[in-house]
């Protein structure tokens, strides 16, 4: 990759997306049993933000890595396949589902959407994540699902700041 000064926006975009294809590559090894979820801040600058609905806010990649292993132990078997994606430029925008397995076999499904910020040189500084948290917390109660074993719930009151701040350098 390129220094992105050099870069014009279709070569920032293409590299937006075939990093982005890396990405979900790593997200479905990671589904496989293949690999942990601390292995996607990989794909994220060092001082990158990450906000989550339920966790809140994320500063830095090895945070993030931190933020992957605690918010994804015990959630098993669920799955979080990419239904769509969007790109413009920098911007990487994602729909996918998540997908809750019931007790009797029932998929309890959601959307979600995440919205990225490619930094360059393989990298995101920024993703964002949006799902209707009351729909999760009914479709859990719903599923009959259990957690296994080391879940751990959310912080009990998560910074809910989800803008760019160190980011946001990375996109002049």
């Amino acid at each position: 990759m390129t220094d992105n000064d050099d870069m014009n926006a279709d070569d920032i975009e293409a590299e937006a997306r075939a990093t982005f294809a890396r990405y979900l590559r790593q997200r479905e090894l990671i589904q496989a049993g293949e690999a942990e979820w601390a292995s996607l801040a990989d794909f994220f600058v060092a001082d990158a933000v990450y906000s989550d609905p339920a966790w809140g806010r994320t500063e830095g990649a090895d945070e993030i890595a931190t933020f992957m292993r605690e918010s994804m132990t015990g959630l098993g078997e669920w799955r979080f396949p990419e239904a769509w994606t969007m790109y413009d430029g920098r911007r990487v925008v994602s729909a996918f589902d998540q997908i809750i397995p019931g007790a009797d076999g029932t998929e309890y499904r959601q959307c979600g959407i995440s919205v990225l910020y490619y930094a360059g040189d393989g990298k995101f500084c920024y993703q964002m994540d949006q799902m209707n948290m009351a729909h999760i917390n009914e479709d859990i109660g719903s599923s009959g699902w259990k957690p296994e074993g080391g879940f751990n719930f959310p912080p009990r009151e998560p910074n809910r700041d989800y803008s760019l701040g160190n980011a946001a350098k990375y996109l002049d």
